[in-house]
């Protein structure tokens, strides 16, 4: 007990709030403050995404034109998934596809996949020890078909500006089932402008396609917000199994960086986007690439998970 505070809230907490107004209306956050720098939001009704992102007052995220959109417009049908990315700070994509939309044994995948339009079926927070904590509960189950469960923790910490994500991703049904998941991580202005400087350890780079190819010695480099700007993909890999990518602002003085087991999620994907208003570094680890599931399905690189079993990822983020 702090005898100077009436209330925990003047230091530290998490309040649930609305959206009142535009398509976002009604829409469920949890505003988490954790009284050394870090303000976020979770979304409860896009599967427990982390649509805003601050730090000390500074925006690190990027959001869409579109800003917060309801999953009651989520459109499937090929890659109108896009009139509904909010991006945020973080988008998941998955579970029965990620990439472009393709189909794979008889059935039509979205860009993308659904997870990410999905809320939560039980949502909530509470304080433990020195973090504030959001346990959620999604469900991607269809009758026919798969039966998965995700079970997300987020946690922040009220020492220092550390974020960590663990999911657990449980095969409820009595099949073995494919599982794609990409952590769609998005950095925005003023985190990201010319200045920025890039860090990927990687051993491994690989342009997604020709177009990439072209300018893949400057996979690092960030530039000014461009006219008809061409998105940009590179793969990287790192031996060791330690992921690790970090973007540093010395304007405003700061550092973002993400670590992740490179062995459980053995793809990072880092999306370059530097259009007028579409100004966006994706620094993206998942198990799968972006490709469509029956491309990987081709490459023998899908993932599986048993009935009854479970897969778990964990990712942190540390601001600095």
């Amino acid at each position: 007990m702090n005898p100077y505070i009436g209330h925990e809230s003047q230091l530290y907490g998490v309040e649930e709030h609305r959206l009142v107004g535009g398509k976002g209306d009604g829409m469920r956050l949890f505003e988490v403050h954790n009284g050394k720098g870090i303000d976020l939001t979770v979304c409860a009704d896009r599967c427990a995404d982390i649509s805003r992102l601050r730090f000390k007052g500074q925006n690190m995220s990027y959001m869409t034109a579109c800003g917060y959109v309801s999953p009651a417009y989520y459109d499937s049908i090929g890659a109108n998934w896009l009139n509904s990315f909010t991006a945020g700070f973080l988008t998941t994509c998955g579970f029965q596809n990620v990439g472009i939309p393709n189909e794979d044994e008889g059935e039509e995948l979205p860009l993308h996949g659904s997870i990410g339009n999905t809320p939560c079926e039980h949502i909530y927070y509470r304080e433990e020890g020195d973090e504030l904590c959001i346990y959620a509960t999604v469900k991607d189950e269809t009758i026919f078909g798969r039966k998965l469960v995700l079970e997300r923790k987020i946690s922040v910490s009220t020492k220092e500006n550390v974020i960590v994500i663990t999911d657990k991703i449980l095969n409820c049904g009595d099949k073995d089932e494919q599982v794609g998941i990409l952590y769609h991580m998005n950095m925005g202005y003023p985190l990201l402008d010319e200045d920025s400087i890039i860090t990927i350890p990687s051993n491994q780079v690989i342009a997604r396609n020709a177009h990439a190819q072209e300018d893949i010695e400057n996979w690092m480099k960030v530039q000014k917000p461009t006219e008809h700007y061409e998105e940009r993909c590179y793969y990287h890999y790192f031996k060791d199994g330690k992921g690790y990518a970090s973007i540093e602002q010395p304007k405003i003085g700061t550092k973002l960086e993400i670590t992740y087991d490179a062995k459980e999620l053995d793809h990072f994907v880092q999306w370059k986007m530097m259009g007028v208003r579409d100004y966006v570094m994706g620094l993206e680890c998942g198990n799968t690439l972006p490709e469509g599931r029956a491309e990987m399905r081709k490459r023998g690189q899908l993932k599986f998970v048993k009935p009854g079993e479970s897969l778990n990822y964990k990712v942190t983020i540390r601001l600095s």
